[in-house]
């Protein structure tokens, strides 16, 4: 997670329209953050819903089956002034979003997103042989503490 930059994110309003959409995104442990416009789809499906998903596809190999790492999570709204992403912003933790002068753009906020219970993962910990011979092997998935 902490090697990609690119996701895609996946939301639910609550009448259960789902909504999934490619982000940039920063890694923070195994907190994931977005940068995103206040008045965008996600934000407001955050607002009726926090459940949400993410898949990061894994580029392993230049050939053979893509792998990918995807989690449930618990999505946060956080605005810039926000004490926890200033600090995030100070450290340089936040450089893959908000390069660019990302934040200069009026109306933008964070997503916080907390992996939930378990991360899985299809392709990563198995030798490429063996996921060749049998893709059904492929899937992995690690509790969280």
């Amino acid at each position: 997670m902490a090697k990609g930059s690119f996701c895609v994110f996946a939301t639910s309003s609550a009448k259960n329209r789902p909504h999934a959409v490619g982000v940039s995104y920063a890694a923070v442990g195994l907190d994931v953050y977005l940068l995103v416009s206040e008045d965008s789809i996600k934000v407001r499906n955050v607002r009726e819903n926090p459940s949400v998903a993410v898949c990061i596809p894994v580029r392993k190999y230049p050939f053979g089956p893509p792998m990918a790492v995807q989690f449930q999570g618990e999505a946060q709204i956080l605005r810039p002034d926000d004490p926890g992403v200033k600090d995030l912003i100070a450290a340089g933790r936040l450089r893959r979003i908000t390069a660019l002068g990302a934040l200069d753009h009026p109306g933008v906020c964070f997503l916080k997103i907390t992996p939930r219970r378990r991360v899985s993962s299809y392709g990563l910990g198995i030798s490429l042989i063996q996921l060749v011979k049998d893709i059904g092997q492929g899937a992995r998935s690690v509790a969280l503490s």
